[in-house]
């Protein structure tokens, strides 16, 4: 742990933009989103961007969310395996902003309380 890093938070109010680092201290990128199970609302991993482009890291290998950055369990080495975000919702949710998710979700809820 880094004592720069800040408090520890919760992946709900982790911000964009937040740095992440390997276990070895390699700055690998920053973070896009953090994702959570649908209705269990239970932290699933994050998105992050790198140099190579959008990466998944599943919440196992995320070992510490603080303020001003995240640290893997993982190494930099490790790292390079790191899988593009694969799933068609997982690849739309890490480019879609709040808004547009909370609108979306809204419609999904109206549709089924109509179809009721």
């Amino acid at each position: 742990m880094d004592a720069d890093d800040g408090h520890a938070i919760s992946f709900k109010v982790l911000r964009r933009g937040t740095p992440v680092r390997s276990s070895d201290g390699v700055e690998l990128g920053t973070v896009r989103r953090a994702l959570e199970t649908g209705r269990e609302h239970i932290f699933d991993g994050i998105v992050i961007d790198t140099k190579a482009g959008q990466r998944f890291v599943d919440a196992p290998e995320v070992g510490r969310i603080a303020e001003r950055a995240v640290t893997l369990r993982i190494d930099a080495e490790e790292s390079g395996a790191l899988p593009a975000p694969d799933s068609r919702l997982g690849a739309r949710m890490a480019n879609t902003t709040p808004a547009r998710r909370a609108k979306r979700l809204g419609r999904s809820l109206r549709d089924r309380w109509d179809q009721r």
